[in-house]
Parts: structure tokens; C-alpha cells; sequence
């Protein structure tokens, strides 16, 4: 047994008093007279003994009382560790507030039950101490020590949050807080259902600070979330069927049965239907809807699940143009197989124009620029195309059979793409094409059967072939290349377009897919989904406000979705779909023709966020997902959570029902034996007085 302030155990000589008393009161003696004193004797023999009796009762009882409040004083306690530290403290406690702490405990939500055991934390401390309360969030106002009573405060604010930390960068943040204090003492909690994707503990290496683990755990591990979506092709076309892939995944370890998705589009719930999914499994479905407007769509997948519900929903946004545009590059005249190929496609739209005569300032107004047999390529077009295709153009190329080499070269030479040869006046035939690229994917139902190929009575030779083959003749070298540059790609026929060189535009099994799939594929897939807490940076064609205003705004759309930051709520009031919310200004920067934003911190909500310059028009659309992360909710058993851990780190009781207060305090000091006394200190007071008053001499 040690004592917390053995200076008070000085104070024992105050039993002192009591015996001095004793002394000189309880040993004087009162005359008593009697007419007869033949029987004094005997009584008085009698009366002594019981009198001396109950005298020393009532010491003892004093004395007893008296050294048990020093005791009190003192503070004894059995220390459970070899080191009890004394003096003002500095105590940090991590409250994980991430969405998987939305799971059930016995009684209530883990994130509840973590609160309870925040409060319990600090009030097993004095009020001279300083603490921190840190959640997921690492905001600013956090990373300082506060009074207890500012620290209660705080735990009472504590929500549900997207965000979701490493623990080990929870640890970091809680010893950069207690090193600005001038505690001495200082203490770590990590109260956290120790998640297996974030309980990363062992790679916090301070070996100095105390850290003490407070796990909660679920009732149930289940859990089954929708993880992602994607298009199957990378461009939407207006009045055409869309397919949708969905990756649905069941974290539980049973099997999800009868999970029922749903899609909304365009104001409408549609049911997609129900499926099974194995315990620990994925399962990739595909939703068909068709598009039938042009410019932004907003859609939302969802299914039921409980009580984690922040996965539930995925939201997603596509834009699809009124019409793809084309242009045409002609070095004399005009090829009218091209103009034909498109002339019944209303969807497309191809624009002429004379390599003399170009206004490349046009160039980001097409998706597709074809160069038909130009002669040379100047320096100043080859650095427009060049940039046009890292912006995620695709330009098509037929050269000239009296090509300027040297010109076609330097331009190669910008795509990484070889160099030209003398062109080859031997007649060959395509033998093979390449069915896995996306040019040719999805436009043949049979592969294997006889297609007719092209034929050329002359064709340059590409040293060395770097690109990907689309077309190939027998020998093994390239009709038709493809070189990826930037975000779009350029490709190059070895052949002329003329008739008379290659019968290409004959082939229309070849031709006109072709030529449709080179421009849709031009039009650059965007990105459908954006995931909040990520570094994300979204892209959007910058333009000028005739009122001179230079700050694109981002606005969040309310919607009726199930999903909110709690994990789960009531809709809004019907009506309100679709209507502006929240309005923020995202970091931006400009490069030339397009517009780069950072959201940062900024975006706390899953749904859809519109872009503005003008307050009556929008820009774009972009979707925004919580971080399924949090999703998996296995966490660390307390087998696994012990083992390996240093010295520094313990793991406090994970029973629900225990007194966490006194758990803390016996970590803190031991077990505390004060009350003990005070309680004996009482007892001795009370059996003196029962002595005094009912015990008759």
C-alpha cells in the first residue's frame, strides 16, 4: 500500500488528544453519599469495573476515528502498476465518430456509448487538469487543452461525421495537443471500435506517452453497402440505352438475401430488382435505363439496409450533349465519303474547313478532328493538336500520298508515335482487326466470322510501330495505329483515304463504325462520382461571365435522400428535390480553357453539387459519396487488439456495464482506499456515540 500524500500521516499524533482527555477527565471522581455504606463497597467494585470498561471503548472508538480521517487525508491506494504519477494532468481522448460507430451496441448506438465513456474519462479527473477531445474531424478548435467543464461541453457536440482517420494519425494529432501543455502527467484515450481498415496502432513508435484502448463493440458485424458504379460505355448518346454496372457488396458473415436496388432518374423511382449476395461477397449488377434529354442528369442508386445506412445511396452525374461535333481538315478538296458517313446521323454534326484558313481557337468546340490528306503539317497545327488531344480530343490522320515527310515526322514526333517512311506503291490487304479496343468492341456479334477487309495499292510504313494496332495487314505491320496522348489519343492510317489508293471508304462495316466510335470516344468520359474527405479536383470549361465575375461557386442540391451525415433520418418535406441548399466558393485555378476546383474540407453531404458563375445558370454537375471505408466493419478482436501491443499501451475493461470512472481511476492511482476510510472514520464515530449514549455505567 502506498499513500498519495504520505505528508498528511503526520498528522496521527493528533490521536493525542483524545488520550490526554481520557486522562484527566474521565478519572476524576464524584462524591456520592449514602445513609448506609454497609453495601458501598461491593457496588462500587462493580460500578468501576464497567465504567473503565466503556471509557476504553470510547477511546479506542476516537482514536480509531481519528487515525482513520488521517488515513483519508493521506490518500492510500494499492498501486497496480510500479510508477503512480502525481501532479496536474494533461489528457487527450479520441472519440471515433466515423459512420460505423452508427452500429448497435446492447443498449444504443456505439457513437452513444463511446460519449458515456468520454464523460466518464474526464470526471475521473480533478478539475486542475487539462484535457483534449478529438473526433475524426481534426478541426482546429480541438488541438488545444481546455478545463474539464469545456471538455464535457464539447463531448455534448460530438455528431456523426464522413470523415474517418488512420488511429496512428489520431495518436500524432493527440501528442502534437498535450505537447503544447505544461503537464508533466499525460494521458492518451482512444475510444474506437478498432475497425481492421484504421487500427493501425503499432505504427505510432512514441513509446513514451501512455495510451489506453477503449473498444465498443457491436451486437452484429452486418452491413451491405453500394460500393460503386460506372458506364459501360465511357459516353452517353441521347435517346439510347444506357447500362449501368453496380458493385453491390455484402460485409456480413451471412448471406444477404433479397436485397432490393432501386435507380432514380429523372424524378422517377425505378425498381431494378432483388438480389442475393454472399456472406463476405460482391455482386455486379447492371441497370438499363434510356436517356431522352439532352445536358445534366442526376441519378441515385439505393437499396435498404440497417442500421448502418450511410452506403445505402450512390449518387451519380452525367452530362449528354445535344450533339457530337466534328471537323474535317481538308488539305484540296473535300472527301465526300466522310460528309456521307454522318449526312443520316442527326446526332453528329461534322464541319468542313481548309488547312489554310483555320481558327484553332474553334478547336475545343469538337470532339473529332480528322486530317484529310494535307500535304504538310504545319508547326504551329501540330502544337493545336497536340494540345487538343491532352485535353481529350482524338484526331484521325490520312496522309497524302506526296506527304511532306519531314513535316508528318515533327508531328509524329509530338505523339511519341515513330517516324514515316517513303511511301510503298505494292497493293495489300487488312487481314485482321483488333475487336478488344474500343473502336471495334461491341460492333461485331460475331468475332469470328468472315469480315471484308480493306484493301491498298500503296501505304507509308511507321518505324518503329510503338502505338496500338487497330488494323493490320498480313505481314504483321499497321493499317491504322492508335497513340494515346494525354487524355484522348491520335490515330494514323498508313493509307491515304482516296479511292483510288485504299477502298476503306467502302467498307462500311468498317468504315462507319469507325469514324462513330473515334468520335463519341473523343467526347472524354467524365467522371460519373466523386468520394467526400479524398483530394478530389474537379475539371469544367471555363467561361466568361459578362458581368465580369470570376468565382465559380459550388451549390449543394437538396434531395430526398435517406442518407444523411447521422447515417439515417426522415426525408425532407416532399416538394423540395432538386431546390439549392448550401453555396460555397471551392479553391480554383484556370488554365486556359478549362477550370480547376479543389472542394477541400468543404463538402460534408453525400448528393449533387451544381457549379455556377451566374446564379441562373449551371455549368456542371458533380456527385459526391462517402468514403466506403468505413463500410467494412470488422473490427479488431481483443485478442488481436493485445497482442504485439508496446508496453505503453493497455487496453481498459470493454464491458459495457462497468464502472469506467473507477476503471480509470485505478489506472490512474490504483485502487483507491480514501473512501474506505472515511467510511471506517464514520463507523468509529458512530459505535463512540451508541457507547456514550446507551451504554449505562
Amino acid at each position: 500500500m502506498q499513500f498519495l500524500y504520505p505528508a498528511f500521516l503526520s498528522a496521527i499524533a493528533v490521536i493525542s488528544i483524545p488520550i490526554i482527555i481520557h486522562l484527566f477527565y474521565f478519572r476524576r471522581f464524584k462524591r456520592v453519599y449514602f445513609t448506609n455504606v454497609r453495601f458501598l463497597k461491593e457496588v462500587k467494585e462493580e460500578t468501576s469495573n464497567r465504567q473503565k470498561l466503556r471509557n476504553l471503548l470510547v477511546l479506542l472508538m476516537r482514536c480509531l476515528a481519528i487515525a482513520a480521517m488521517v488515513l483519508a487525508f493521506a490518500q492510500p491506494f494499492i498501486p497496480l502498476s510500479s510508477a503512480i504519477k502525481k501532479g496536474e494532468r494533461g489528457v487527450s481522448v479520441f472519440v471515433d465518430n466515423s459512420f460505423s460507430m452508427n452500429a448497435l451496441s446492447k443498449e444504443a448506438p456505439l457513437l452513444e456509448l463511446a460519449k458515456q465513456r468520454a464523460r466518464d474519462i474526464i470526471s475521473a479527473y480533478a478539475v486542475e487538469d487539462r484535457f483534449q477531445i478529438l473526433t475524426n474531424d481534426f478541426e482546429g478548435r480541438d488541438q488545444r487543452l481546455v478545463s474539464k467543464e469545456d471538455a464535457l461541453s464539447r463531448i455534448e457536440e460530438i455528431r456523426t461525421s464522413p470523415a474517418s482517420r488512420d488511429l496512428s494519425k489520431a495518436l500524432t494529432r493527440q501528442q502534437q495537443c498535450l505537447n503544447t501543455g505544461k503537464q508533466e502527467n499525460k494521458s492518451v484515450y482512444l475510444i474506437s471500435d478498432f475497425q481492421l481498415n484504421i487500427a493501425d496502432i503499432v505504427n505510432f513508435r512514441d513509446t513514451l506517452l501512455e495510451v489506453n484502448l477503449v473498444p465498443m463493440r457491436a451486437v452484429q458485424e452486418q452491413n451491405v453497402s453500394v460500393d460503386s458504379a460506372w458506364f459501360e460505355n465511357p459516353v452517353q448518346i441521347l435517346n439510347q440505352p444506357a447500362n449501368l454496372l453496380v458493385k453491390i457488396s455484402n460485409r456480413s458473415d451471412d448471406e444477404a438475401t433479397d436485397i432490393r436496388l432501386s435507380l432514380r432518374h429523372d424524378g422517377q423511382t425505378k425498381p431494378v430488382g432483388a438480389v442475393s449476395i454472399p456472406a463476405h461477397g460482391t455482386r455486379l449488377d447492371t441497370v438499363s435505363f434510356t436517356i431522352l434529354h439532352a445536358g445534366w442528369h442526376e441519378a441515385r442508386l439505393s437499396l435498404t439496409d440497417y442500421p448502418v445506412q450511410f452506403d445505402d445511396d450512390y449518387y451519380l452525374s452525367f452530362y449528354v450533349p445535344e450533339r457530337i461535333n466534328l471537323l474535317t481538315i481538308n488539305g484540296s478538296v473535300e472527301n465526300k465519303f466522310l460528309d456521307n458517313a454522318f449526312l443520316g446521323a442527326k446526332y453528329f454534326h461534322l464541319d468542313n474547313a481548309d488547312a489554310r484558313a483555320l481558327d484553332y481557337s474553334k478547336f475545343t468546340d469538337y470532339q473529332l478532328i480528322l486530317l484529310n490528306e494535307l500535304p504538310a503539317v504545319s508547326s504551329g497545327l501540330a502544337t493545336e493538336l497536340k494540345t487538343f488531344c491532352q485535353n481529350g480530343g482524338n484526331i484521325l490522320v490520312f496522309p497524302s500520298q506526296t506527304s511532306d515527310l519531314n513535316s508528318y515526322n515533327a508531328f509524329l514526333q509530338n505523339f511519341a508515335a515513330g517516324n514515316l517512311g517513303a511511301f510503298e506503291l505494292t497493293p495489300r490487304q487488312a487481314s485482321q482487326v483488333n475487336t478488344e479496343e474500343f473502336l471495334f468492341r461491341d460492333v461485331f456479334l460475331n468475332k469470328s466470322a468472315n469480315l471484308r477487309l480493306p484493301n491498298t495499292q500503296g501505304n507509308f510504313k511507321i518505324a518503329p510501330a510503338r502505338g496500338e494496332q487497330i488494323l493490320t495487314y498480313r505481314d504483321g505491320s499497321s493499317l491504322l495505329s492508335k497513340f494515346p496522348q494525354g487524355e484522348g489519343a491520335l490515330y494514323f492510317s498508313a493509307a491515304p483515304l482516296n479511292e483510288q489508293v485504299s477502298d476503306l471508304v467502302r467498307n462500311g462495316e468498317i468504315f462507319v463504325p469507325m469514324l462513330f466510335k473515334m468520335a463519341i470516344a473523343g467526347n472524354k468520359g467524365r467522371q460519373i462520382a466523386y468520394t467526400i474527405g479524398k483530394d478530389e479536383v474537379l475539371e469544367a470549361k471555363h467561361q466568361v461571365s459578362a458581368r465580369g465575375e470570376t468565382n465559380y461557386k459550388l451549390r449543394q442540391m437538396v434531395t430526398d435522400s435517406r442518407s444523411t451525415v447521422g447515417g439515417g433520418g426522415p426525408s425532407p418535406v416532399p416538394g423540395t428535390e432538386n431546390k439549392p441548399s448550401t453555396e460555397f466558393i471551392p479553391e480554383q485555378r484556370i488554365f486556359g480553357s478549362k477550370v480547376l476546383l479543389t472542394p477541400g474540407t468543404q463538402i460534408h453531404d453525400a448528393g449533387w453539387y451544381q457549379l455556377h458563375l451566374q446564379s441562373d445558370s449551371t455549368l456542371a454537375e458533380f456527385a459526391f459519396n462517402y468514403d466506403r471505408k468505413e463500410s467494412d466493419l470488422r473490427f479488431k478482436t481483443d485478442e488481436a487488439l493485445t497482442e504485439g501491443l508496446p508496453k505503453n499501451m493497455k487496453v481498459l475493461a470493454t464491458n459495457a456495464e462497468a464502472n469506467f470512472s473507477q476503471v480509470v481511476n485505478e489506472q490512474e492511482r490504483g485502487i483507491v482506499l480514501w473512501r474506505w476510510c472515511v467510511m471506517f472514520a464514520l463507523l468509529f464515530l458512530a459505535l463512540e456515540v451508541l457507547f456514550l449514549r446507551l451504554w449505562k455505567v
